[in-house]
C-alpha cells in the first residue's frame, strides 16, 4: 500500500490508486505476471544460482532449502504475515498491521485493494516475503541442519520481515517519515543481508575456510540461475509500480540498465586485478546491480541507474574482499557483501538520484536532497539494528536449545547424504 501511496504522490495523482473505480484488468494482468516472475526468481532461479556455487556433496541441501522455504513462508504469510504486514492496524497502525486477514479468512474474489483484487495483491507480496529469507540461506550453506534453518526462517519472517515490511510498505512509521523503497532494497535486501552476516558470524566458518579453496561445483548451473534471476527481477522492480503504466516501464528499463552497468563494471574490475574476466564475476556484478537498484527503480532515471550500477560493481567487489579476507567471515555465497551492501547503498543513492536535478521523478521530502538522505539513513539504521538484534537472538536461542550446525563428520560427508539421504549426482 505504501508503494501505491508514494507513487501516486510522486506522480501528482494522490487519488489515483485509491479511487473506487473497480477492477483494472490491465493492472491485474501485469501483477499476476509479476508475481509469477518473482516466484520464478526463487524457484528455480535462486535454487540453481546457489546450488551451483556449493560443492557437489551439498547441492541438494541448497535446492531443498529453497523449495522448503518457499512452501513454509507461503503458509506463514497466509496465516499471519499478510495481515500483520499490509492490513490496517487500527491504533497500532504505525507499528504493525491488523488481524482482519489472519488465515486470509475474509478474502474473496471480489475484494479489492485499489484497482487490484486483494488476492493478487497478497500473492504478489508473498513472493517478496519468500525471497527475503531464502536469500539468508546463501550465507549458511554447507554446515547447517535442515530443521533449525526452517525454524529460523519462519520466526525471522514474523519477527523481522513482517514488521519492516509494515513500517515501510504498510503505511507504518517509517513510511510516515518518508523512507523510500520502491522494490525492496531495504525491506528485502537490507534486512536479509544483515541477518545473513549475523548468522555467518554466529555459526562460524565451514571446515577448511579460509585456507582451503571451497570452489563452486557447477558454474553452468549458476549461470542458468543468474539468467532466471535477471529476467524474474523485472517482476520484482516493474511489478512494484502495482500498475501497468509508464512508471512500470521506467522501473524495468532502469533495472535492466543498472544490472548491465554493474556486470560490465565487475568484468573490468576482474580484468584489471586478475588479468582475465571472470564468468562468476560477471554474474555477481549483475546481481549486485539488481539489488542496488531495488530501492530506486521507479524513482530514478535511466542515467541514474547507470551510475548506480557502476557504484554497485565497485562497492560489492571490494565488499567481498573485506568480509572474507580482511574480516575472515565465511558468508559462503556473499549474501551480505552483494545483497546487503547493494540494498543499503542503493537506498542511500535513491535519496540522491530520485531528485529531478538527476532526472528522477522527485523525492518525497519537500526540502532537499540532504534531508532525504538523512531520512534514508535513518530507515537503513533502523533496519540494520532490528534485523541484526532479532537475528542474533534467534540464532543464539536455536543454537542453545536444538543446535543449528552439523557435526564435522556430517560436514565432511556432505549435507545431501547427512540431512536428506540422497545425492545430487550418481556416477
Amino acid at each position: 500500500m505504501r508503494k501505491m501511496v508514494m507513487l501516486a504522490a510522486l506522480l501528482g495523482t494522490p487519488g489515483l490508486v485509491f479511487a473506487d473505480d473497480g477492477l483494472n484488468s490491465a493492472d491485474t494482468a501485469w501483477i499476476l505476471t509479476s508475481a509469477g516472475l518473482v516466484l520464478f526468481m526463487t524457484l528455480p532461479g535462486l535454487a540453481l544460482f546457489y546450488g551451483g556455487l556449493v560443492r557437489s556433496k551439498n547441492v541438494l541441501s541448497v535446492i531443498m532449502a529453497c523449495f522448503s522455504i518457499t512452501s513454509l513462508i507461503s503458509l506463514v504469510w497466509a496465516v499471519a504475515g499478510y495481515s500483520l504486514a499490509l492490513t490496517d492496524g487500527g491504533p497500532w497502525q504505525s507499528i504493525l498491521g491488523g488481524v482482519s486477514q489472519l488465515f486470509l479468512i475474509n478474502m474473496n474474489a471480489d475484494k479489492l485493494v485499489g484497482n487490484l483484487p486483494e488476492s493478487v495483491f497478497a500473492m504478489y507480496h508473498m513472493t517478496f516475503a519468500i525471497f527475503a529469507p531464502a536469500l539468508v540461506v546463501g550465507a549458511l550453506v554447507e554446515r547447517v541442519k535442515f530443521f533449525p534453518l526452517l525454524l529460523f526462517c519462519a520466526l525471522w519472517e514474523l519477527l523481522v520481515y513482517v514488521p519492516i515490511c509494515h513500517w515501510i510498505w504498510g503505511n507504518g512509521w517509517l513510511a510516515d517519515l518518508g523512507v523510500m523503497d520502491f522494490a525492496g532494497g531495504i525491506v528485502v535486501h537490507g534486512s536479509a543481508g544483515v541477518a545473513a552476516l549475523v548468522g555467518a558470524v554466529i555459526i562460524g566458518p565451514r571446515k577448511g575456510f579460509p585456507k582451503s579453496p571451497l570452489m563452486p561445483h557447477n558454474l553452468t548451473m549458476t549461470a542458468m540461475g543468474a539468467g532466471i534471476l535477471w529476467v524474474g527481477w523485472h517482476g520484482f522492480s516493474a511489478g512494484s509500480a502495482l500498475m501497468a503504466n509508464g512508471s512500470a516501464g521506467m522501473a524495468m528499463l532502469s533495472t535492466h540498465l543498472c544490472a548491465s552497468s554493474a556486470s560490465i563494471t565487475w568484468i573490468v574490475m576482474d580484468w584489471l586485478k586478475f588479468g582475465k574476466p571472470s564468468v562468476l564475476g560477471a554474474m555477481t556484478g549483475m546481481v549486485a546491480g539488481l539489488g542496488m537498484i531495488a530501492s530506486g527503480a521507479g524513482f530514478v532515471s535511466p542515467f541514474g541507474a547507470l551510475i548506480i550500477g557502476i557504484v554497485a560493481g565497485v562497492a560489492c567487489f571490494y565488499s567481498i574482499h573485506l568480509i572474507k579476507q580482511r574480516l575472515v567471515i565465511d558468508d559462503a555465497l556473499d549474501v551480505f557483501p552483494v545483497h546487503g551492501v547493494s540494498g543499503i547503498l542503493g537506498a542511500i543513492l535513491t535519496g540522491i538520484f530520485a531528485d529531478v536535478s538527476f532526472g528522477g521523478i522527485g523525492i518525497v521530502s519537500e526540502q532537499c536532497i540532504l534531508n532525504q538522505l538523512l531520512i534514508q539513513l535513518f530507515g537503513i539504521a533502523v533496519t540494520i539494528i532490528w534485523s541484526g538484534l532479532v537475528s542474533y537472538l534467534l540464532f543464539k536461542l536455536i543454537e542453545k536449545f536444538i543446535g543449528i550446525r552439523v557435526n564435522q563428520e556430517a560436514e565432511t560427508n556432505g549435507l545431501d547424504i547427512n540431512q536428506h539421504d540422497q545425492q545430487g549426482y550418481n556416477f
